[in-house]
């Protein structure tokens, strides 16, 4: 039915599915996403954004929630506040090999403001890409009149799916040369560690997990490289501060930010190795 997996953090779950999520499902997991009202520890003029009543309002529209997580907090007050991420996806889309989707972030005690993102899920490997900067993406700050701005954020990212699909579509039908692999994988080192010396190479993250994703196309070294840098698990080596070289083993993106974060550079990137390649 559905899988759970310790996506964000240790000790929490994240709940995804191939089928549509029930309340009580979600509830067992995010149990922010049915919050009353918000955290105690905001003022008057923090105004609440029920995630549920969003949820609901997405399911009216067709769309349905298929994976959901929460972050956690050493406040135990907080729990049913923090922030969390959903995903959903018209479940016409299921046998499709690809999916759009609309991503919703958000929180109740001020992490975060409401967030909503056009996202792509490719089922051969249930990765699940966000699309980066030159795509809608709507933030709502908690003040003020938000309700119709929520509403309307939703109809402009859906809007956005067709342009979305369109450019997965040229991603796979433009070659990359092992440079040019090379140089994205390189680009996508920087995006995850910046300055600091990434304990694996360029190469490493150009392995492909499964035969499928094995080619030289922008849009499998797209995936392979997001999928092993999320996912993690690559062995390496690292440099301590006494200069000791030893073997380490890459960290999977547990945090919402940071995977929301580095899914959207990956796919600028992408773009941008798209935009190099047609001027070439």
């Amino acid at each position: 039915m559905h899988t759970l997996a310790t996506r964000f953090g240790r000790g929490h779950l994240a709940i995804s599915s191939r089928t549509p999520l029930e309340d009580a499902q979600l509830r067992a997991v995010c149990p922010s996403i049915f919050a009353d009202d918000a955290h105690e520890s905001r003022s008057s003029r923090y105004v609440y954004v029920p995630t549920i009543k969003l949820v609901d309002g997405l399911r009216r529209e067709g769309w349905q929630p298929f994976f959901a997580a929460q972050s956690r907090s050493r406040d135990a007050g907080q729990i049913g506040h923090t922030k969390h991420m959903l995903r959903l996806r018209r479940v016409g889309d299921i046998n499709a090999q690809e999916a759009a989707e609309v991503v919703i972030v958000n929180s109740h005690n001020g992490s975060s403001s409401y967030q909503m993102f056009a996202g792509l899920i490719r089922f051969v490997c249930t990765n699940s890409l966000i699309a980066g900067s030159k795509f809608e993406e709507v933030r709502v700050p908690h003040k003020g009149n938000i309700q119709d701005q929520i509403i309307e954020g939703a109809y402009t990212v859906a809007q956005d799916f067709p342009r979305l699909i369109d450019a997965a579509a040229e991603m796979k039908a433009l070659r990359l040369s092992p440079p040019e692999q090379g140089a994205f994988a390189r680009a996508a080192l920087v995006a995850r560690y910046g300055e600091d010396q990434p304990p694996v190479t360029a190469a490493q993250l150009l392995r492909p997990r499964r035969r499928e994703d094995a080619g030289p196309g922008l849009w499998e070294t797209l995936n392979v490289v997001q999928e092993n840098i999320i996912r993690g698990g690559l062995i390496g080596r690292k440099q301590d501060e006494r200069g000791r070289i030893r073997r380490a083993s890459t960290r999977a993106i547990n945090g919402i930010d940071q995977n929301v974060g580095l899914n959207r550079a990956l796919w600028t990137l992408a773009q941008e190795m798209q935009a190099i390649k047609a001027t070439a």
